[in-house]
């Protein structure tokens, strides 16, 4: 039985359920990330015994399942595009895009949250509703089996980006070095490095290549891997067309 097919314990003296359980356990990751949870720092926030949170779940991954959920709440937003119908395409570039943006800006407020993207699917409600907001947008447009590829593609896209960022973020934080600070830093490495010729493709990057903003830099990203469903749903329309 899933943490999401148990029921919770009988109310208490002291009040506790999920949900208290839950916002503390993100309290504490977005203050120190995940190795700043365990049940006996979440017990602590909340004044309680460890042991009376295993009424409410089994182990820290279940905990970290229902920390996922409650933050995916956060990316599906009130409103998104209509879903298609045989009238009426759905705008699916509209609302990937946004799912995709608001994603990163989720994951940019609980960095720890780039830590757990990307493995087993989250099966709470607030993750299935964002899966089936994406799925929902291709639905229609294409055999299940492309319209799945299609959202996997933008999903990996979106993971190893955020997963990018944040990693930059953490390293300033753990260095004391902005960006411009440890470029500025390494430099004379680079630059004799670059002298010896080895790496006349870098070293031509390095020199004329423009630097972007972080948003900038993912928004071009997902264009393109959005320019690349587009182009992959054109070509299936025309085959059964044809």
């Amino acid at each position: 039985m899933t943490v999401w097919d148990r029921p919770e314990p009988p109310t208490r003296p002291a009040p506790l359920d999920r949900g208290r359980i839950v916002a503390a356990a993100i309290a504490l990751a977005d203050e120190g990330g995940l190795e700043a949870v365990s049940l006996r720092k979440v017990a602590a926030r909340l004044d309680a015994g460890p042991m009376r949170l295993y009424g409410y779940l089994s182990t820290k991954e279940e905990l970290f399942d229902l920390m996922v959920d409650e933050v995916h709440a956060e990316i599906l937003p009130e409103t998104l595009p209509e879903t298609a119908t045989a009238e009426q395409p759905a705008d699916w570039r509209e609302t990937l895009s946004v799912l995709s943006h608001r994603t990163r800006q989720t994951a940019l407020r609980h960095e720890w949250l780039a830590d757990l993207l990307g493995g087993r699917p989250s099966l709470g409600p607030n993750s299935l509703a964002v899966t089936e907001a994406k799925l929902a947008a291709l639905d229609g447009l294409a055999d299940v089996d492309t319209t799945l590829r299609a959202v996997e593609t933008v999903s990996a896209y979106c993971i190893g980006a955020i997963r990018r960022e944040i990693a930059k973020v953490r390293a300033v934080r753990t260095t004391g070095l902005a960006e411009r600070d440890w470029q500025q830093a390494s430099g004379s490495h680079v630059t004799k490095l670059l002298a010896t010729g080895r790496f006349p493709a870098l070293a031509r990057f390095v020199h004329d290549a423009t630097e972007v903003e972080p948003e900038a830099s993912f928004a071009t990203g997902l264009d393109w891997v959005l320019d690349a469903v587009a182009m992959k749903l054109a070509q299936q329309s025309e085959s059964h067309k044809a």
